[in-house]
């Protein structure tokens, strides 16, 4: 059996403990000749996923309906029937009620959730096809027990950019429990209270944008299939906010999963979507940034022309970036950013020179933290390839150095993909620089 995360979330949601569920229940049982005894026990074995029988679902929808005046279903109570085909397009106020419950669970740290594998095949498609074909969201108002105000919004933002800044500093395993809670304790009210159609759109804007580093933040700490629920709802609540922009940016954080995965032709597949379907929304950032990372798609399918054109696309794109005509989510697309994705591509494709020259000119630019480390450990791997053992070794010291303090697994492969080389290489400063890192590596995460 699986956690009731859905019915758990609507008791929350609800302020109804186990007690007062069971106890509620039995009302509504009386009130239909039923004569029920349940207590919070029962609530209990519901919530670790045990069916109620007979008409006790509806009774728990009954009760939940009342108190959250809205209509509660099957589905919604978590007691839909297996397997059932669910109807197309769920409704907005469903995938609320789904998001917060995926929160919520993981704020409890529910093992399952973090070790659940990415989707592959339609699954995967499914979500960024739905962004980018009708219907649209017609009108996002919602009637709850909370009043939303303009300034909720500003908290919103405010909070994602602050924990953004602190996954850059700390790594995504430090930072991910405090985004979870913030979206618990903070964004779902919101989400679920009562606003007007223009201040919902500004409303799930700003939440997709704390959504979407949350995924970020368990991509960091190698959980693939929660991140890829992260970046599904963030993409469902940009097609409910209609900035077709910001859904391109949340599609480029698909897109880079998907390389790392190795599902390159799902990568040119969506950096393609995320380009047609923004249209003239898209900025000159997050154009350079979606066709570089084609670029390296193309390059790893043995596609060299067509990676070779992506790189001309995108390093045209990159030189009409004006920061400040940027939303703040494409601020990670910094100076040499486009270089370490075109050194990447072309190092798969073999050329050394080149990548050299691009993993030179991106460790060389000003970045944040984590983008220096990953800036050097690039250039690092580069020297290796290219026989220059001593300038890798003072490269990988320094990468090192700055990585200290992050919790990140994607830097703890950076590290030790670095190590590794470092030691193949068999010289006597690059063996100083992997037991750096050595002891780096041993501190847990």
């Amino acid at each position: 059996m699986q956690p009731n995360t859905l019915l758990d979330a609507l008791l929350d949601e609800a302020g109804v403990s186990n007690a007062g569920l069971a106890t509620r229940v039995n009302r509504a049982g009386r009130a239909r000749g039923l004569a029920l005894r349940y207590e919070h026990t029962a609530v209990a074995r519901w919530l670790k996923g045990q069916r109620p029988r007979g008409q006790v679902p509806d009774l728990i929808c009954e009760v939940l309906a009342e108190r959250l005046r809205r209509p509660v279903t099957l589905d919604d109570i978590g007691f839909g029937v297996p397997g059932g085909p669910s109807a197309p397009g769920t409704p907005l106020s469903g995938f609320v009620d789904r998001a917060t419950a995926l929160w919520r669970s993981d704020e409890q740290q529910r093992p399952s959730l973090a070790t659940a594998p990415a989707v592959t095949g339609t699954p995967a498609v499914m979500p960024v096809w739905e962004w980018e074909n009708p219907p649209e969201d017609t009108d996002v108002s919602r009637t709850g027990l909370t009043r939303v105000e303009p300034a909720d919004i500003a908290l919103l933002s405010a909070a994602r950019a602050h924990y953004e800044q602190m996954y850059r500093k700390a790594g995504g395993i430090a930072t991910r429990a405090r985004i979870v809670g913030f979206l618990t304790t903070e964004a779902a009210p919101r989400l679920r209270g009562s606003y007007s159609d223009a201040l919902g759109r500004s409303l799930h804007r700003a939440t997709g944008g704390l959504v979407a580093v949350a995924g970020i933040c368990a991509y960091d700490a190698d959980a693939h299939g929660l991140a890829q629920r992260y970046f599904h709802q963030a993409l469902r609540l940009a097609k409910a906010s209609g900035d077709r922009a910001f859904g391109a940016y949340v599609i480029a954080l698909m897109v880079n999963q998907s390389l790392l995965l190795g599902e390159f032709r799902q990568a040119v597949a969506f950096a393609e979507a995320a380009l047609r379907a923004s249209g003239g929304a898209i900025t000159p950032a997050l154009a350079a940034d979606l066709t570089a990372m084609q670029a390296k798609a193309y390059a790893r399918l043995g596609d060299g022309r067509t990676a070779l054109d992506c790189i001309r696309r995108a390093e045209a794109a990159a030189d009409r970036i004006a920061p400040a005509a940027e939303p703040a989510e494409t601020g990670y697309v910094q100076p040499g950013l486009v270089n370490v994705q075109v050194a990447e591509a072309l190092l798969s494709m073999g050329d050394l020179p080149g990548a050299y020259e691009h993993a030179a000119r991106a460790a060389g630019a000003p970045s944040h933290d984590r983008g220096r480390v990953h800036r050097l450990a690039l250039l690092c791997q580069v020297e290796l390839r290219q026989g220059e053992a001593d300038s890798a070794a003072r490269t990988a010291v320094e990468m090192t150095e700055r990585a200290r303090g992050m919790e990140s697994r994607r830097l703890r492969d950076r590290l030790r993909q670095a190590r590794e080389h470092l030691l193949a290489s068999d010289a006597g400063d690059a063996r100083e620089a992997a037991e750096l890192i050595d002891g780096a590596l041993r501190v847990p995460l």
